[in-house]
């Protein structure tokens, strides 16, 4: 049988989110071994589209004690992220192990044990940090694998290279369409469409002079209706009703769906340049897609397309249902009911489940002093981290949702 190594703290994912979390618990003296599936840190931003940026400004997506350099721009780009997430590993010194796939947590005697297909690990502490955009979600329409042209989800699309020439339609209405209808659009494709099922609040990324999470961040301080409101009037002002175009201004106010919804949703950020392509006619904006099938894509609205690819800007699972779906801390989503700080079992903490990386900094060290301060008050912590290797780690019942 297989030696269980023994930790403290683990923390599965090498993320932003797990190594805000792991700078800060070593401020705090406590050591903690990241476990990550990838090869570097940040793999998953890796694999983005090239033209991909952040939709926060610098200021506020710095991690704990670490400003990014003066040569970043406003909104730092795909590789200036992965470049920053590099150097803030090293200049914490964090301790990551790479290429370790985990399949599974269970509550066990000495704490957690975290299930790896190189054994297993047990920790007094585990923090799940995978990040909320994990797993690539394809719908499963009726008929897609009879679809002759090409298919693929936002996260294969790397640039334009390739698609020159050709029909293209973009499904989705968030940000990653937008920018990746805007990139075929502005980089050789014949012709681009965006399917939208839902109108987006639409944001862009500057206004008043200043970065939109800056103004964001005002509004969410704001009751829900004023808020609404004042983003009614700035989409007027500065982005104008597009329904000629196909978008019509959604009837829910950002900030109602938020509280509606969750913590979960957030608008479609984006530059000018892509409302500008939408007016111009370079983007269509088009009905949403019912299905798939060797005739080719069939709207909401009946109309049939042929497009030569279609790329599915269809969001993200959080992929935790496989690894801790039995522990009854989900919720019909596969989202953590608890997350950024407090414990959601004792012992087991969820980080970076709010898609906005300026909490970042704010979760990673509540997260830190909560796991701090229960190890501080668990006097039987030597002992648990000194047991035998066979020490009994049961894992939940699958059927019985019992809480750890």
């Amino acid at each position: 049988m297989m030696r269980e190594a023994r930790e403290p703290v683990i923390i599965i994912g090498a993320g932003a989110a797990g190594l805000a979390v792991a700078a800060e618990l070593r401020r705090a003296g406590v050591e903690s071994e990241i476990l990550e599936r990838g090869t570097a840190v940040g793999s998953s931003w890796r694999g983005h589209y090239d033209r991909l940026a952040l939709n926060t400004c610098r200021w506020f997506s710095k991690l704990s004690y670490e400003p990014f350099p003066r040569s970043v721009g406003v909104f730092p780009t795909r590789d200036e992220w992965v470049r920053y997430l590099e150097s803030y590993a090293e200049r914490h010194e964090v301790r990551v192990r790479y290429g370790v796939r985990v399949d599974r947590i269970d509550p066990c005697d000495g704490g957690w044990r975290v299930t790896t297909p190189d054994g297993d690990r047990v920790a007094r502490q585990v923090v799940v940090a995978m990040g909320h955009q994990h797993t690539p979600r394809l719908p499963d329409w009726p008929g897609r694998q009879g679809f002759g042209g090409r298919l693929l989800h936002a996260s294969e699309y790397r640039n334009a290279d390739g698609f020159a020439g050709a029909d293209v339609l973009v499904v989705g209405g968030g940000c990653s369409a937008m920018d990746i209808a805007y990139d075929l659009a502005t980089g050789g494709a014949a012709r681009v469409r965006m399917a939208v099922r839902t109108p987006p609040n639409l944001w862009l990324r500057r206004m008043l002079g200043v970065p939109v999470d800056l103004i964001l961040t005002a509004c969410f301080r704001l009751p829900v209706r004023l808020a609404d409101r004042m983003e009614a009037i700035l989409r007027r002002v500065f982005i104008g009703d597009l329904s000629r175009w196909g978008l019509a201004t959604p009837e829910e106010g950002n900030f109602t769906r938020t509280v509606r919804i969750g913590s979960g949703q957030s608008p479609a950020i984006v530059s000018k340049p892509v409302i500008r392509a939408i007016r111009s006619g370079k983007i269509e904006i088009v009905a949403a897609v019912e299905n798939l099938g060797a005739e080719g894509v069939l709207l909401a609205d009946g109309s049939v397309l042929r497009p030569d690819a279609v790329i599915a800007a269809t969001g993200y699972t959080t992929g935790l249902v496989p690894i801790a779906g039995h522990l009854g801390l989900l919720d019909d989503r596969g989202r953590p009911r608890v997350s950024g700080g407090p414990a959601a079992a004792p012992g087991l903490h969820f980080s970076g489940y709010v898609p906005n990386i300026n909490n970042l900094y704010h979760e990673g060290r509540r997260t830190a002093e909560e796991i701090a301060r229960e190890l501080a008050d668990d006097a039987a912590l030597p002992a648990a981290l000194m047991a035998a290797p066979g020490a009994a780690c049961l894992p939940v019942e699958e059927s019985s949702g019992t809480r750890p």
